[in-house]
Order: structure tokens, then sequence, then C-alpha cells
């Protein structure tokens, strides 16, 4: 069976492969069997020093002290981002292309590697293994499942080196450091309204194109993002599963207890880069920021 453990694992073995195979084929060939075996054995003999993650495979490890070191070798050709490893670049090149070669049969919806497909083919067969040990809920892979578990333990590994803010995904700690940088990759190709996060971009063409995927069971409404519709959905349930350790006061949104909390602690995590005042709200800032600029939005027809 094929280890689900990571949606990028097929990329992984292929990377591998082509480095083993080149270097020797003959040994190529025992250590691809042995690293197969440890997928049903859960065997992981290559441990990192700094902080104690595990890999089945040393390459592995050894791409993976990069992240401590800071070594990023593979430079992109178009953006001169950097990366630690090749197949990292690789991913971020479809960024510049477009390129989504896999495609579900079912939905038509594209994607940039096979195993992103197959782990999305089981929203339409409902297959889902991986049952949470703490609340019950079931993922389609171990993956979705060890990320969920955090909202759980409460671990958040990827910290932001500017502010400290922690995060579950490694991802959202990216796009969390574009609102430091002010990098905007992604673009409108009607309005070129620019956004820090892909997901930003696909929900805002949505309102030109007028596409709304996702409508609620119970009132007919209609969202151009699941998200919106999850959250919505407790305005029927009247579920507030988030509440504050603080003052007991429970929000439907874990966003909304986090932007909360900030009233206790006093956090003002948004400075303004011209005057250096800070608040505890994005949206805050943003509206501050037109204070230093000639734009007034509201006029007054009388």
């Amino acid at each position: 069976q094929e280890d689900p453990d990571l949606p990028r694992i097929k990329e992984e073995q292929e990377e591998l492969c082509i480095t083993m195979n080149q270097e020797d084929p003959e040994f190529y060939k025992v250590s691809l069997l042995i690293y197969h075996q440890r997928v049903h054995t859960g065997e992981m003999p290559y441990s990192c020093k700094t902080c104690g993650k595990s890999f089945r495979v040393g390459y592995y490890l050894k791409r993976h002290m990069k992240t401590h070191t800071g070594e990023k070798p593979y430079i992109c050709d178009t953006c001169e981002k950097r990366f630690s490893n090749s197949s990292g670049l690789k991913k971020h090149m479809i960024s510049h292309t477009g390129e989504k070669p896999y495609s579900c049969n079912t939905c038509g919806k594209s994607f940039v590697s096979s195993s992103y497909l197959k782990i999305h083919m089981q929203n339409h067969t409902g297959e889902k293994l991986y049952p949470c040990k703490t609340c019950g809920k079931v993922f389609s892979c171990s993956y979705h499942l060890k990320i969920h578990f955090r909202i759980h333990t409460g671990e958040k590994p990827y910290s932001c080196k500017t502010c400290g803010k922690s995060f579950r995904l490694s991802d959202a700690l990216l796009h969390h450091m574009r609102t430091h940088t002010g990098e905007k990759p992604y673009a409108c190709e009607i309005c070129d309204k620019r956004f820090r996060a892909n997901i930003g971009l696909v929900a805002h063409t949505r309102t030109h194109t007028g596409e709304r995927l996702y409508s609620c069971e119970t009132c007919g409404k209609t969202f151009t993002q699941l998200g919106h519709l999850r959250c919505h959905k407790k305005i029927h349930t009247g579920e507030r599963p988030h509440s504050c350790q603080t003052c007991g006061k429970k929000f439907m949104q874990l966003c909304h207890l986090l932007r909360h909390t900030r009233i206790h602690t006093g956090e003002k995590p948004y400075p303004c880069a011209t005057c250096g005042k800070r608040f505890n709200q994005s949206e805050i800032l943003s509206v501050h920021m037109k204070t230093h600029t000639d734009h007034k939005p509201c006029i007054c027809k009388i």
C-alpha cells in the first residue's frame, strides 16, 4: 500500500530514485525495497539531532537539515526565489506556468501532482480511513489527520522569525510572512488585483465569474468558498466551538477567537510602516493606512 503520509510522497520517491539510480543502480534496487518495507513497519531510523524529527531514508534527513542551516541551493530562474531541495523548486515553477496536468475524471478539477488528485478522489468515493481518536472526525489521508490533531494538542511548529507568531502549517507561515514583506505574487488576470495566496485569487476570480459552487442544504444560500459555507452552517446549528480561556466567550470561528484574545493580551501585531502605530487587527491597519494617503473612497452624494 502506498504511503499516504504526505501528499508529496510520490514526487519525493521519484527524486530519491533518480539520485540513487545515478550513483549505484544495483544498490538502488535493494535500497528502494528496504525503504518500501518501512512504509509497512513504520520504522524511521534517521533522526534529526536538532529537532528530533525522524525519517525513513537518510536522504530525506539530509534534505531536512537544510531547514535548520538555511541552505537553499536551488534558485528559480524566473523570480530568483530559493529552495532547499529540487522538488520544492519544481513545484514552485508551476506557480509561474500554471500547469496542472492531473485532472479528476468526475468533476474536472486539476492538480499539480498525482498524489493530490488521489486524495481529492476520496471526496467523491467517500473513502475516509483515518479517524481522530480525540473527537472522532475521519480523514481521507493520515497527513490531514496529523494536521487536524494539532488543533487538540495546540502544536504550532512553524514560527515567524519577525513577530514570533506560530502556525500549524508551513504554508500558513509562508502566507503570513507576506504580511511583513508585502509580497503578493498572485494577480487577477481580469482586474490585476493581487493576493498573498493562490486560494485568495481563486476565490476572488469567482466574483468576476459569478460562480458559487457551495450551497447551504438548510437555506439554499450559496458561497464562493467552502470555508464560508462551513462558517455559515454554524448559524443554523448555533455551534460555537471556540472558547476564550480568559472570559469564557464563545465564537464560531477560530480567527474570531484569536482576534478577541488580543483584547486580553493587549497584543498589537500589525504595525503601520509609515508612522509605527500598532493595531490588533489587519483590517483596522488597512483603514489607518488611508490617513497617510489622499485616498477617500467614501463620497457624500449631497
